[in-house]
């Protein structure tokens, strides 16, 4: 299984644009992707009801993972669209 641990860099989070532009990256892995904090169960981080409910602020810590043929490069999109300030 790959796992990333990343710290969202998004000004509002994973809210708004930029969560639904996590889950568009999510949802193109052919594969499970999960995510969430640390010390908690993880969600489907294909959805976006799942995703916003997280209430993931600018600066915390989330876990995403994904297992398969693939994860890794999948990963690197999903975490992309959380680690960087552009959306």
């Amino acid at each position: 299984m790959a796992e990333r641990r990343v710290t969202v860099q998004t000004e509002v989070g994973l809210h708004a644009r930029p969560a639904a532009l996590f889950v568009q990256a999510a949802t193109k892995a052919p594969m499970d992707v999960t995510v969430g904090r640390p010390d908690a169960d993880p969600v489907n981080a294909k959805s976006i009801l799942l995703v916003i409910g997280l209430d993931v602020r600018h600066g915390e810590e989330i876990v995403i993972s994904a297992e398969g043929d693939g994860a890794d490069a999948a990963l690197d999109e999903v975490v992309a669209t959380v680690t960087t300030n552009g959306a």
